[in-house]
């Protein structure tokens, strides 16, 4: 079995910057990290060092105590606090606070593009997004401005859910109007929708899948 993170390597996994994985800490500490797999020292100066995907699965498990503790139905917050609302949860809070949080998480997740993207490409979405399709989809509605659904489903707003295709996610949005920027939205930032009727409710809704090239 591997041997778990110690208590100080454990620290600074959770201490990552939300979506990019950026590490801080020593450079023993964090040249440990990269020798077990854990992390990457970024090529480019200021050869910053990041989670690798074994130290993001790291870090969403949680402490051994909590990894056996039922997952919520929202998607899970990352760590530090930060989860995009994906549409009918309880509010977070609109305010300037979260504005801040919503712009630091796009700009990180377009740090993300930059660096794990062939030729750093930022104009389409990067493996951490296409591992997180509703998280993804739903940063990116969150940055723009789009309103998301609260818990009562007769309001209006945006829920971005999963579906049976394997790499594309349901946007609704009672509002036609709003589920058509929703689409352009979801278009400038990389991603391929397009708007269909469910055959039983007569509901429009976007399927977005995130694009290749």
């Amino acid at each position: 079995m591997t041997r778990p993170p110690t208590a100080v390597q454990r620290r600074i996994i959770d201490a990552a910057e939300p979506v990019t994985g950026r590490l801080t800490g020593t450079e023993t500490q964090l040249a440990a990290l990269v020798k077990r797999g854990l992390a990457f020292r970024h090529p480019r100066p200021p050869h910053d060092h990041f989670l690798t995907p074994a130290g993001h699965r790291v870090r969403e498990a949680g402490p051994p105590e909590e990894a056996a503790a039922p997952a919520p139905s929202a998607a899970p917050a990352e760590s530090g606090g930060f989860a995009a609302r994906v549409g009918g949860e309880e509010s977070a809070g609109d305010g300037p606070a979260r504005a801040r949080e919503v712009h630091s998480a796009w700009q990180g997740l377009l740090e993300l593009r930059r660096m794990t993207n062939p030729s750093g490409a930022t104009d389409r979405p990067c493996g951490w997004e296409r591992a997180h399709l509703v998280r993804a989809a739903a940063l990116a509605l969150e940055a723009a401005g789009h309103r998301p659904a609260g818990p009562e489903a007769e309001r209006g707003g945006y829920r971005v859910r999963t579906t049976p295709q394997p790499e594309a996610v349901a946007v609704h949005e009672p509002d036609p109007a709003a589920l058509h920027g929703c689409a352009e939205t979801l278009r400038r930032a990389g991603w391929q929708p397009s708007e269909h009727t469910d055959p039983r409710t007569r509901e429009r809704y976007l399927l977005a899948s995130p694009r290749k090239v």
